[in-house]
């Protein structure tokens, strides 16, 4: 079977997450919804079609191939690229559209129907439609955020991920270096990958949910670290770091205070006393010292996040801090409940932030400008060798082509609020 895995026009609804990285590289749980895919169809080939601007920097990535399947291909299903797979789908027999709701889930495609996708802009819903016309419909039944619609129920799902993937990764290990002094609660329950280490006076609490540790973390004396819980590989744990249940760090990050909940995606710093809950951040981040975040409304209702700066209902009491990457923070911030700070964008205040930053924006107290795109990558460039990585020519490109796709798609106020 050939699987090609799908962005279709939902992916707005992602960003700021997905400017940089195709829906599929998202993470929950242990990994991206991609690596998920591959294990639930483990059997299968696999192609993606994603945005033409993502092409090149999904290919240097290596982990998928972009190329269709070849002419005549009798099992090609064409998948969504947000559905969290904790399990494989029975695809009826092709051709057929599998529709969750008002969601295309996949396509089973015979093969002349997979030749008229293989040049289909699945992005275009009008193009897909025309593409699909005359195709049956099968009603998929899946439990809610299988396919996953905006960043906060990447976080809501976070949980449950994590002590599904705890099942399947072969059992409690610990390879790497416990130093006398720590404590580790329900050894059944915990992994310590090789080359990492935990200092003295740290406490591993395993006993309400599964503690994975990667290879070459650092755990700094004094940390409270409480499962369930995914810290990956090569992340520095700062002293007196809480890590609370229901969250996912790295690979490569640097984190310290308080953090419930939330997913950095990688290669990120939040390394100073402050509070992350119910959050996502993106890659190449830096959240500065004593930065907080509300993530519970006082009056304990729904949250509403402006996507793109439109205010949308989340159908979550709790709901915090969405940031795009390439993002920093000055000290000392308290972002609101359900805020969203776009790609690229620098906020530095001594008032409460507003809660929509649009990407490539320059805050202070005096007015809000426009951030150069320039600028930024050079400053990304900075960031990024400080980790021993290079900005590569096609991340140069996709950094400045999203500085004029964010322009047309968020609305951008005037000035500051």
């Amino acid at each position: 079977m050939h699987v090609v895995v799908f962005e279709d026009h939902r992916f707005t609804d992602l960003l700021p997450l997905v400017y940089w990285r195709a829906v599929f590289e998202l993470r929950c749980g242990h990994d991206s919804l991609l690596s998920k895919v591959r294990r639930a169809y483990a059997d299968a080939t696999f192609h993606a079609q994603v945005r033409d601007a993502l092409r090149d920097v999904v290919t240097e990535r290596g982990e998928i191939d972009l190329a269709p399947p070849p002419d005549g291909a009798d099992a090609v299903v064409f998948l969504n690229g947000r559905l969290l797979a904790v399990e494989p789908l029975s695809f009826a027999r092709g051709p057929v559209v599998g529709m969750a709701g008002d969601e295309i889930v996949y396509v089973a495609a015979d093969p002349p129907l997979a030749a008229r996708l293989k040049t289909t802009d699945f992005t275009d819903p009008d193009a897909l439609a025309r593409a699909l016309t005359g195709v049956p419909r099968s009603t998929v039944l899946l439990p809610p955020r299988r396919v996953i619609r905006y960043p906060w129920d990447l976080v809501s799902a976070n949980e449950a991920e994590l002590l599904r993937q705890w099942s399947h990764i072969g059992g409690a290990r610990i390879e790497g270096r416990v130093d006398a002094g720590a404590h580790l609660l329900d050894l059944d329950a915990i992994h310590i990958g090789p080359g990492s280490r935990v200092k003295p006076c740290t406490v591993i609490d395993a006993e309400e949910g599964p503690v994975y540790i990667g290879e070459n973390v650092s755990i700094a004396p004094n940390c409270t670290i409480q499962g369930p819980c995914y810290i990956g590989d090569g992340t520095l744990v700062q002293p007196g770091a809480v890590i609370r249940d229901g969250t996912s760090l790295g690979p490569v990050c640097k984190v310290g205070g308080e953090i419930e909940a939330s997913i950095i995606h990688g290669y990120s710093n939040k390394q100073h006393d402050g509070f992350l809950g119910h959050s996502y951040l993106g890659e190449w981040i830096n959240i500065a010292a004593d930065c907080i975040n509300s993530d519970l409304k006082n009056t304990y209702g729904e949250v509403t996040v402006p996507i793109n700066g439109v205010e949308t209902p989340s159908g979550e009491t709790f709901v915090g801090l969405t940031m795009g990457d390439h993002s920093k923070s000055g000290v000392n911030l308290s972002f609101p409940t359900g805020a969203v700070v776009g790609f690229a964008s620098n906020v530095f205040l001594s008032k409460l932030p507003p809660k929509f930053v649009p990407s490539f924006s320059w805050y202070t107290d005096a007015d809000r400008s426009e951030y150069d795109a320039q600028r930024g990558v050079e400053v990304a460039r900075r960031v990024m060798a400080r980790r021993n990585r290079r900005m590569s020519p096609a991340e140069e490109q996709l950094f400045l082509h999203t500085e004029r796709l964010a322009r047309r798609i968020e609305l951008r106020p005037t000035r500051a609020e």
